[in-house]
């Protein structure tokens, strides 16, 4: 394996960026990056514990669940999970993190890296009500950067294309994986299990 161990080796191999793709890194977001916030309905948070062990984590909602308080700060409401809360865990003790941002139909996408805080105030959460019912707490975002991120890898997957989409059948449902990883009660009853988690849950 030829691995590639410093910076300079690794520039050396790339070569150098575009001007455009040097120029296009805002410190803000501006008009285009809040008017695609708010028709994102998914996003993936990344996170680390400053040691060098990182988390991606899905967020979905409807659009604009996340909300631009102005063009230096997003909030993200952290609605009902599994509790591990891996996530806050890392911004606790890490505060910097890495965002992109999907819009189905769009093969462009947004990235935005900052610093985050994690909230329970009672000003901050009113906002982010969803079904009648207030996130456990809320991810405050200070953005050190923003910047759109160009189609290739969407165009490459293929994502929204319905042609691609398997038959759901097709692949092991999550109560067969948990069953044959972890043991534990039977498929029905786990399947049955995550489905009310799924109805009930949500919010």
């Amino acid at each position: 394996m030829n691995e590639i161990t410093d910076t300079a080796t690794l520039r050396a191999h790339f070569g150098a960026p575009g001007e455009r793709a040097v120029l296009k890194q805002l410190d803000h977001l501006d008009p285009h990056c809040r008017a695609f916030i708010a028709l994102s309905p998914f996003a993936v948070l990344a996170t680390t514990d400053g040691e060098g062990n990182v988390d991606a984590s899905p967020r979905g909602d409807a659009p604009g669940f996340v909300h631009v308080l102005d063009a230096w700060t997003l909030v993200l409401p952290d609605r009902p999970g599994n509790r591990r809360i891996d996530s806050l865990q890392n911004i606790v003790a890490h505060p910097g993190v890495g965002l992109i941002f999907f819009v189905p139909g769009i093969d462009e996408t947004v990235r935005v890296n900052g610093t985050a805080v994690i909230t329970t105030d009672p000003a901050v959460l009113a906002p982010l009500v969803a079904q009648g019912k207030l996130p456990n707490s809320a991810i405050v975002v200070t953005v050190r950067e923003a910047y759109y991120h160009c189609a290739k890898a969407l165009i490459r997957s293929k994502l929204w294309d319905p042609a691609t989409r398997i038959e759901r059948s097709s692949f092991p449902s999550l109560g067969q994986i948990l069953v044959d990883q972890i043991g534990g009660a039977g498929v029905a009853e786990t399947d049955a299990s995550l489905a009310a988690a799924y109805r009930n849950a949500l919010y």
